[in-house]
């Protein structure tokens, strides 16, 4: 073989080996996932997560209220481990914000800072103060989650910080 055939082999041998490396790769990515769209390799879009039975929030949350039923329940890997609890929400011009949250802070004895009212077993988890607290749920509340002593107790004591907070149901309409 004479040097072009030499160079030529050698060429034809270093494509085949990025040939195989790309199929190898895009091989890998399919596997861990991944599809391929012109060789590149792009995130299949992800699932949502699978709900809870007999509650409105998903399997990662840690805390579910269900705003239009009045109830809340404590989760642990997509199963209920405390409820469904009676509680009160916010009233129409002071709602409830619905969404997904995380616990941000706990305080065992906190006082309102707008009302000077005693707000035990608070564990914060949305803007504004917004927190699962004990109180009355036979009225509308300021926005937070109102529960009775115990089940606020053991809101306080099993929720921690980070913990995802899940808040469903129906907006008011006046």
């Amino acid at each position: 073989m004479g040097g072009h055939g030499v160079r030529r082999a050698r060429r034809d041998r270093a494509r085949a080996g990025r040939l195989g490396m790309v199929i190898g790769t895009l091989g890998a990515a399919s596997a861990l996932g991944f599809a391929t769209v012109g060789g590149v390799a792009a995130a299949h879009p992800a699932s949502p997560p699978a709900l809870v039975p007999g509650t409105p929030c998903t399997v990662v949350a840690r805390a579910c209220v269900d705003r239009a039923e009045g109830v809340a329940w404590l989760i642990d890997d997509g199963v209920v481990t405390f409820g469904p609890v009676l509680v009160s929400t916010g009233a129409a011009e002071e709602e409830t914000p619905t969404g997904t949250f995380r616990v941000e802070w706990k305080n065992l004895h906190h006082i309102s800072g707008e009302s000077g009212v005693p707000m035990p077993f608070s564990v914060f988890f949305a803007p504004g103060g917004i927190a699962f607290h004990q109180g009355s749920i036979y009225t509308e509340s300021a926005g937070c989650v109102r529960m009775r002593r115990d089940d606020a107790r053991r809101f306080y004591e099993t929720l921690a910080v980070g913990d995802q907070v899940e808040v469903r149901g129906v907006e008011h309409h006046d």
